[in-house]
């Protein structure tokens, strides 16, 4: 091969193409291939990005759904099964947010007066009370009124006097006490609470006092009275109990009754009940003070006021939808084998709780009663009146409360 042919290859690219010489087609060729090659590349890093928004989002919904709560997470059940779950879960959150509706609970409560349960050492022994006892039992006393405390639900006694051995009588007109075994006359009966909180309850002395309580509560008798409250369960309501003797101190006891009433309160008394020992022997109408104690224990919670003390009948009152009985007079009363007025009563109120909440009402019923189940002496036997004798009592109790 001659020198100018060596240099003539060189300088070709075995085509006969000049070399670094590039022909159109071919420019357009590669040009082609550059632009699909940056197509292919930017379609991928769409799809690319396509994939991670799509993760993003799958992971932010996961969390949501986690922290929610709503168990959607559980990706291997059946979606009608998280469905059902999560339907069921906001029923229960439904369930819970609304409370409980509790059925009406109604107690019949049963007040009475003035039980002396003994005697005094002055009186004929013969025709007292004690003597009723050893002859006759202690069912004797309380029969023809069982019938009416058996049916309620929670009966209430003013007990005027000691239950006692102590021979420490206080230098006092007249002082009463009986053996402890006396409890009997009331459980008997089916009495189950009782207030202390009256002038013979220290007859005997302090000891005569403690030993009264002791005797009582042995016997499931619930006592109350003075600094003493009560709180208790009927039939699941709760019935605060507040005994307040006005005759010491007058007005004075105010300040205790109101503590005593807030007291019981704090306890869950849902009705509360406030026995007051005060007024005039012998009167048939209030004084101011019972007046005054009476609306300021309903002014401070009390749902019912019970009064005894003079002895006889006196009126009912209605303040601001509660009910003030300012006397239910004697009743199992050991004080007098012949009392001139022997009418006494049996206040009745039904109270209803709705939901945790006293119910405004007032169902009450009235049982006009003697003393004594003969006219002419007492024999210690309360019993209800029937015919023209209980329309004379009912009569009275209305005369009686129409002034107030």
């Amino acid at each position: 091969m001659s020198k100018g042919e060596e240099q003539r290859r060189r300088s070709t690219d075995g085509t006969g193409r000049p070399r670094g010489r590039i022909s159109r087609a071919e420019r357009r060729r590669l040009e082609m291939q550059r632009r699909r090659r940056k197509r292919r590349l930017l379609i991928a890093a769409m799809i690319g990005a396509v994939i991670c928004i799509a993760l993003i989002i799958a992971g932010i919904a996961a969390l949501v759904r986690h922290f929610s709560g709503d168990g959607s997470e559980r990706g291997n059940e059946p979606q009608n099964q998280a469905q059902d779950l999560t339907i069921s879960g906001e029923a229960e959150e439904e369930q819970e947010a609304e409370p409980e509706q509790q059925p009406p609970v109604s107690i019949t409560i049963s007040a009475a007066g003035d039980c002396t349960l003994g005697t005094d050492s002055s009186f004929n022994q013969s025709t007292s009370l004690n003597a009723y006892y050893n002859s006759n039992g202690a069912a004797y006393f309380l029969q023809n009124v069982k019938s009416v405390f058996e049916a309620d639900d929670l009966t209430i006694v003013n007990m005027e006097g000691t239950l006692t051995e102590s021979d420490s009588r206080q230098d006092k007109t007249f002082a009463f006490k009986g053996p402890g075994e006396f409890t009997q006359i009331l459980t008997s009966g089916s009495v189950e609470t009782a207030n202390l909180a009256n002038n013979h309850s220290h007859d005997y002395g302090d000891q005569s006092y403690t030993d009264t309580i002791n005797y009582m509560e042995e016997a499931g008798i619930t006592t109350f009275g003075y600094d003493r409250t009560a709180v208790v369960d009927v039939n699941g309501v709760k019935v605060g109990l507040v005994g307040t003797y006005e005759l010491a101190d007058g007005m004075g006891c105010e300040a205790g009754m109101i503590e005593n009433i807030k007291k019981v309160e704090s306890e869950g008394a849902q009705v509360v009940i406030v026995s007051f020992h005060w007024g005039m022997e012998k009167e048939n109408y209030p004084n101011d003070n019972q007046k005054s104690l009476a609306h300021s224990a309903i002014d401070n919670g009390a749902d019912l006021v019970l009064g005894h003390h003079p002895h006889v009948l006196q009126g009912i009152e209605k303040y601001k939808g509660k009910n003030i009985v300012y006397s239910l007079g004697n009743f199992c009363f050991g004080g007098n084998s012949n009392p001139s007025d022997k009418d006494t009563m049996i206040f009745q109120q039904t109270f209803t709780i709705e939901n945790g909440q006293l119910v405004e009402d007032d169902v009450t019923n009235i049982i006009p009663c003697s003393v004594s189940s003969v006219s002419g002496y007492n024999n210690y036997q309360p019993t209800p009146l029937e015919g023209s004798e209980k329309d004379r009592v009912m009569q009275k109790i209305e005369e009686f409360s129409s002034g107030l």
